[in-house]
């Protein structure tokens, strides 16, 4: 009996039958770590967010965020902001860009930006949010995509009657955290008003589920529990991009995919390096790394020494040293 497949559009976009998407992360999902991602199985990427405030003054840490590279297509470019204006004027630059997709985040909840009325700032006054919404569809030929929260808090979870009318301003897909502002990342997402918007019989466009997937067994168990067309993965991808293989590897064949190596991380880390000073230049890229060296090796015996020479080091030479030394001697201990 041969499988049905239902194939994801985002617009005109063609996606695989169940994507992966790369979630837009402040200091996070930048070119280097979205190559690794791409390599390792992500579907769609997203930029982190950018200000249309910066973009639009041509701020540098702004315009620098709009770098994309064909390899990583489809790709989203995510915004932010509270004034229609700047919003519009914002689109036009991303526009430039040429990337295959508007996105405009109404989720971030950290103070600096819902505090100013923009990310999840928003969710305390729905008509300006979808007045938004259909301002930057109009002003563009590119998809445009949100991703949002349930609500600002336990009194306003009006999600499913704001997919809805976000649709009808134009939008062709939807991801949705499941937590309100007020939660910050706290408490557990709850997805069964996810799985309320994907049910709602007027919704057509895909709805992308946010939050807590932690695990290729739970990817799975919340995509035949809740029904969403794909999942946005963040924090389980942190110094750990072989995530959205292990994904489709358990939800494609039911096989649990052994961890990354030592010598696979070691890899990573290297190709991550690499990319990050080809990118930001060698001080600024040295610099920006060090965020990532726990993450990747995360569980790993007899590390600490390593780590404090990574997280200290200025010079690219002595970093890969360093790196080799991990190699030789961590993966020595192991045999």
């Amino acid at each position: 009996m041969c499988k049905i497949t239902f194939l994801i559009y985002i617009g005109d976009i063609k996606l695989t039958e169940f994507p992966l998407l790369l979630a837009p992360m402040e200091d996070v999902s930048d070119p280097p770590f979205r190559a690794l991602c791409k390599k390792h199985g992500a579907d769609v990427m997203y930029t982190e967010f950018i200000s249309s405030e910066g973009l639009i003054r041509d701020a540098a840490k702004s315009v620098q965020k709009l770098d994309i590279f064909e390899y990583e297509r489809p790709v989203g470019i995510q915004i932010f902001g509270s004034e229609i204006e700047s919003m519009k004027k914002a689109t036009e630059v991303c526009e430039a860009a040429n990337p295959d997709i508007i996105d405009i985040n109404y989720g971030c909840p950290v103070k600096k930006v819902a505090g100013k009325g923009a990310g999840a700032g928003i969710l305390q006054d729905i008509p300006k949010m979808v007045a938004l919404t259909k301002e930057i569809v109009k002003s563009t030929s590119l998809p445009v995509t949100v991703k949002t929260r349930l609500g600002w808090d336990e009194n306003s979870k009006y999600i499913v009657e704001v997919a809805e009318r976000l649709q009808d301003v134009g939008i062709k897909a939807i991801s949705i955290h499941g937590r309100t502002r007020a939660q910050m990342y706290k408490g557990e997402a709850d997805w069964s008003l996810i799985a309320a918007v994907k049910n709602n019989s007027r919704m057509n466009i895909p709805v992308f589920g946010n939050g807590d997937i932690t695990s290729a067994e739970k990817a799975f168990d919340y995509k035949n529990r809740f029904g969403v067309d794909g999942l946005m993965i963040g924090r389980a991808s942190i110094g750990n991009p072989w995530f959205f293989n292990q994904v489709k590897s358990f939800i494609n064949n039911g096989i649990i995919l052994d961890p990354p190596t030592l010598k696979e991380k070691l890899d990573a880390v290297q190709e991550h390096l690499n990319f990050s000073i080809k990118w930001k230049g060698e001080k600024l890229g040295i610099l920006e790394m060090r965020r990532h060296y726990s993450n990747y090796f995360k569980g790993i015996p007899d590390f600490k020494k390593f780590r404090t020479q990574l997280v200290t080091l200025e010079n690219k030479e002595d970093l890969f040293n360093v790196l080799n030394t991990i190699q030789e001697q961590l993966i020595m201990q192991q045999q």
